[in-house]
């Protein structure tokens, strides 16, 4: 699988992880201390929907482009505020032609006291977000290897956080770079919230991959949660387009599960493709 994330910006994949990432930096922000998000594989940080990849996938038209236009109940659009506010500021005339990344999505919810870390190896995509994120003192481009960044930059010094590992996966033994370097990083900092994207076309890999990120949190010594959410706007088909897409969340806070519980039902039939979109939120076991 090759994930070119200017194809698929502003997706349903993206629109799940982004909501998540929102609520987790929301609630950060209710402690004075300072905080530290590192993104493992940043990408271009701003991407233009108007652009050929994105005009030829159109995926954004069935993702960010629903959630704008759905009806949501009070309590979803409050819990989405945080989010959707960042993408409209990026579309102030109201008509949706560019779509944020993670990183201008952290930025976005960062307080004077707030640093991210963005590493991103692909030069057009590093050069890409250095420009957007340009005489920002308090975020940080790294040409460096997500899988290298990982563990160098753990734990941070302001001691709270969040680590995005969002990898592209063109390796087919992806899941298991994934599974070690995240294993690697939670020795050296298992207090931090770490927030891990992957797409859901094998069982038997995101199965594995749960069962191991819940089985090395829960053997901390003070043992860490984890929260498996997985998201399908229509059944996965060998060879399609990617239609399942999953979040391993450890050391979520206490107040997500609640909130997803919330939020996830009311997406179910904007996002959803041929049908409603189905979930599953669970702990799972190590």
């Amino acid at each position: 699988m090759n994930y070119r994330h200017a194809f698929h910006a502003g997706n349903f994949a993206d629109v799940i992880k982004h909501i998540v990432l929102a609520r987790i930096l929301t609630y950060l922000q209710d402690k004075p201390a300072a905080f530290r998000v590192i993104d493992t594989h940043a990408g271009a940080g701003l991407y233009d929907l108007d652009s050929d990849e994105a005009r030829r996938s159109g995926e954004w038209l069935t993702g960010i482009a629903r959630l704008l236009q759905a009806r949501l109940s009070n309590e979803t659009v409050a819990l989405t505020k945080p989010y959707l506010d960042i993408v409209r500021a990026f579309n102030p005339k109201g008509e949706l032609k560019a779509y944020p990344g993670s990183p201008l999505i952290a930025r976005g919810l960062m307080r004077p006291q707030d640093r991210l870390v963005a590493c991103e190896l692909e030069p057009k995509a590093r050069k890409a977000l250095i420009d957007v994120l340009r005489r920002d003192e308090q975020a940080r481009v790294v040409d460096l290897d997500g899988w290298m960044a990982l563990p160098a930059f753990v734990p941070p010094k302001e001691r709270r956080g969040l680590v995005l590992i969002d990898p592209p996966f063109e390796a087919k033994d992806e899941f298991e770079s994934l599974g070690e370097a995240f294993s690697t990083a939670f020795a050296k900092w298992p207090t931090g919230i770490y927030v891990i994207w992957y797409p859901a076309k094998s069982r038997r890999a995101t199965d594995a991959l749960a069962q191991l990120v819940a089985r090395t949190a829960a053997a901390a010594k003070t043992p860490g949660k984890c929260l498996r959410l997985e998201f399908s706007v229509a059944p996965q088909l060998d060879g399609a387009a990617l239609t399942s897409a999953g979040l391993l969340i450890v050391n979520p806070p206490y107040t997500l599960q609640g909130e997803l519980k919330t939020i996830l039902p009311e997406l179910e039939m904007p996002l959803g493709q041929g049908g409603a979109a189905r979930f599953r939120l669970e702990i799972p076991r190590p």
